[in-house]
């Protein structure tokens, strides 16, 4: 990886404890931690939110996983596609259609209401956003107030990390390949399945 900012030393108290979180999670630290440690209260608040958002519990977890790694995938975050796939297996949800995210408008894996969500993350991620009354009124109902909240809340939070890991040339560091996970599926879109 060739981050546009040069990863930095890990040091202090802070730097112990996630130096050790991140051998336990991953096996090493992330060259990405560097990076990010030129400031560390926007590392902590970066992380302290995903964090936050995990223990939310008013939409399906795999809704919420597909919808972030569809933003990656949109947005071209090769690093939160690889973790995103990475914790879908670490947390046990369904990696066999996580790893098709990438060309999900023609893979034949994912049920309605995933398509929509999967639909309404990329419309959230456009600029401007695309998002529509009826997409919002479909997910409502399906997933209720509170659900559809916290779904567009993920989603937020998803274009956030995307958007600042693109910026910084933050790419892939092989989490999923590590752990054995089968490769990605190859982005494809209708379109262009022709």
């Amino acid at each position: 990886m060739t981050t546009r900012i040069a990863p930095t030393k890990i040091t202090g108290l802070y730097g112990v404890v996630v130096k050790k979180v991140s051998a336990r999670m991953f096996g090493r630290v992330p060259e990405s931690m560097g990076v990010m440690w030129h400031h560390v209260p926007a590392l902590k608040a970066g992380m302290r939110f995903g964090q936050q958002t995990q223990k939310w519990h008013a939409c399906d977890e795999n809704l919420k996983s597909f919808a972030h790694m569809a933003v990656a995938s949109l947005v071209g975050c090769s690093w939160c596609l690889d973790f995103g796939y990475f914790m879908a297996g670490n947390r046990e949800l369904d990696v066999e259609r996580a790893r098709e995210i990438p060309r999900w408008r023609v893979s034949e894996v994912f049920t309605p209401l995933e398509r929509e969500v999967l639909e309404y993350a990329e419309a959230m991620s456009q600029t401007p956003p695309t998002v529509t009354d009826e997409q919002v009124e479909s997910l409502s109902r399906q997933l209720g107030a509170a659900g559809i909240v916290e779904l567009t809340t993920v989603i937020g939070y998803a274009n956030l990390t995307t958007r600042s890991n693109v910026a910084l040339g933050i790419e892939s560091e092989g989490f999923a390949s590590a752990c054995g996970l089968k490769t990605l599926a190859e982005r494809e879109t209708a379109g262009s399945a022709g």
